[in-house]
């Protein structure tokens, strides 16, 4: 990774301190809201803003606001800057403040929210390298134009099948409705990451039992098909830290941390962290699912739960081939050049991975799904749209349909 430029808005100087002793960071402090808009008004365009939340002048959300809304207006290069809010201690009015802003508009989103002091700088660096290239690449999507035979093609399947497939929709939505004795809605939505980065509502037929979302974490520790045998689940406070095992004076390397009947130090704890996020996996598939109920099971195997996604379709949140449109959590995941590339193709109904996937049984691995997923971008970016490509997805997903353990 290449050394990146942070503009540093606040006043906390162990933090400047850290920031400019840091190798692969260019600094550029400045202590106000008003001393920082003129740097930025003055054409200067670092790479990631730091900018505490109580300033002399404005605030945190003022700053954000000026980079998103002013500067963007004035030169679209600044787009391309991530924001990172920091503040002296946890409030929740603040972070679902960011939180709503990324609901509102992802990519125009506070990209991220840290707690002082910075313990780990080598972790705020890989982050922010993260951010570059996840804004790039949304950037990229979100200023992408569908094909206009492809966006016809949609609408008109789309619309005729909705006016098919009506009674067969009907008479589904009164099986679930009678399985689950009249509890719960007949239809599931979920917010997933769809073309351009932006959130969307996503629609399937109920195939779970209700309040089955509660259950999820527990499912996926032991039954989730992309798990490896890596994963780390929890911190090991029986290791020791190598830095303050460097130490004898019996000093630790930054302050302590009491969890529970343990005492460890803040940079070891935040190291583990670190490692534990980067061993989960991005999907969550749970094999031999026990939420399912029976009525789900059926129109799983059929792909009737999907049929509501051509409401999508219609409103152009989807296409009816493309990349799967995956949960926001999961999206926010895929930050580096490689993954994500799959953002480059239009969200989709069926696409290139669901059909080898139905092929195989239902069995694929993380690194196969992001192959596949980057392979139909390749088909559909840089002016390569083939409608024929598409069309042939289509027609080996009718076959597909009846393989054992769809998604």
């Amino acid at each position: 990774m290449g050394q990146i430029s942070i503009l540093y808005i606040g006043n906390s100087a162990d933090e400047i301190n850290a920031l400019n002793a840091h190798p692969g960071i260019s600094l550029t402090h400045k202590i106000d809201a008003m001393a920082a808009t003129a740097y930025l008004r003055a054409g200067n365009k670092p790479n990631a803003i730091l900018c505490e939340l109580n300033l002399a002048g404005g605030d945190g959300f003022g700053m954000h606001d000026l980079l998103r809304n002013d500067l963007v207006r004035g030169d679209q290069k600044f787009k391309y800057v991530s924001f990172i809010l920091l503040c002296n201690e946890f409030q929740e009015s603040v972070y679902k403040r960011a939180w709503n802003q990324e609901k509102r508009a992802y990519k125009q989103a506070i990209d991220d929210f840290y707690i002082l002091p910075l313990t780990d700088i080598d972790g705020i660096v890989t982050r922010i390298h993260d951010l570059i290239n996840y804004r790039k690449i949304g950037i990229v999507v979100g200023e992408y134009h569908m094909p206009l035979v492809k966006k016809l093609f949609d609408i008109v399947v789309a619309s005729l099948a909705l006016i098919c497939l009506s009674p067969l929709l009907l008479a589904v939505a009164a099986a679930i409705f009678i399985e689950s004795k009249g509890k719960g809605k007949i239809y599931y939505t979920s917010e997933r990451m769809g073309t351009g980065l932006d959130p969307f509502l996503f629609y399937k037929l109920r195939s779970m039992r209700v309040g089955s979302d509660k259950q999820l974490s527990n499912l996926a520790k032991d039954k989730n098909q992309y798990a490896s045998a890596a994963t780390i689940s929890e911190i090991d406070f029986s290791e020791p830290c190598p830095e303050c095992a460097k130490r004898t004076d019996g000093t630790t390397c930054s302050e302590l941390r009491y969890i529970g009947s343990h005492e460890i130090c803040d940079n070891w704890y935040t190291a583990q962290k670190a490692k534990i996020d980067k061993s989960k996996p991005t999907f969550i598939k749970i094999s031999n699912d026990p939420r399912v109920t029976r009525v789900g099971k059926f129109i799983r195997n059929t792909s009737i739960d999907e049929l509501p996604q051509l409401i999508n379709v219609i409103k152009g949140d989807m296409s009816i081939v493309g990349n799967r449109p995956l949960p926001v959590y999961e999206g926010k995941k895929l930050t580096n050049d490689e993954i994500a590339k799959r953002f480059l193709a239009p969200a989709g109904i069926t696409g290139l991975w669901q059909v080898e996937l139905r092929g195989k049984g239902g069995i694929m691995s993380e690194s196969e799904r992001h192959r596949y997923d980057n392979e139909y971008a390749d088909h559909f970016a840089r002016n390569n749209y083939s409608f024929w490509y598409d069309l042939k997805l289509i027609l080996r997903t009718f076959p597909a349909l009846f393989q054992k353990d769809p998604v």
